[in-house]
């Protein structure tokens, strides 16, 4: 039997899915694949990539922190962001990849400006999620860091 899966986030739902045959999930002590049958589960989620597996193929999801839940071959998860290849805009990505490399290099000799670096660093880990997800769907790869 396959599991039933719901992505959802404060604003939307991102996915809802009868037919997953397997989910690789990233989570704050690792990343974890979750099959038919799994033993009930509640886990934090990390930002990473989470990979949503059907008959029709694999679907690569961004995900930015939040819960999951498995209960009975039910997978709930609940995002604190998590967007779907098909909905990233690439160019966008890799423009927010330049702005946030730009900035972390224009910011790195000044320390005294520590929550703008995080901020800068946080963006940069995002926008290289994006782009991650977005490539793997069109098999191109992981970008390269600039």
């Amino acid at each position: 039997m396959p599991l039933r899966l719901s992505i959802v986030t404060q604003d939307r739902t991102v996915l809802e899915q009868d037919d997953v045959t397997r989910l690789v999930v990233p989570t704050t002590e690792g990343q974890i694949t979750i099959l038919p049958s799994h033993a009930p589960l509640m886990a934090s989620l990390s930002i990473g990539e989470m990979v949503v597996y059907t008959p029709a193929g694999p679907d690569p999801i961004a995900v930015h922190g939040g819960f999951i839940q498995v209960v009975d071959d039910e997978v709930s998860v609940l995002a604190d962001a998590a967007e779907r290849a098909s909905d990233i805009d690439e160019t966008r990505a890799d423009e927010a990849r330049t702005r946030a490399e730009r900035h972390l290099t224009e910011r790195a000799a000044d320390t005294g400006e520590a929550i703008d670096l995080l901020r800068a660093q946080a963006a940069l880990q995002r926008s290289l999620l994006r782009l991650r997800v977005v490539r793997r769907r069109r098999g191109t790869g992981v970008p390269a860091s600039r």
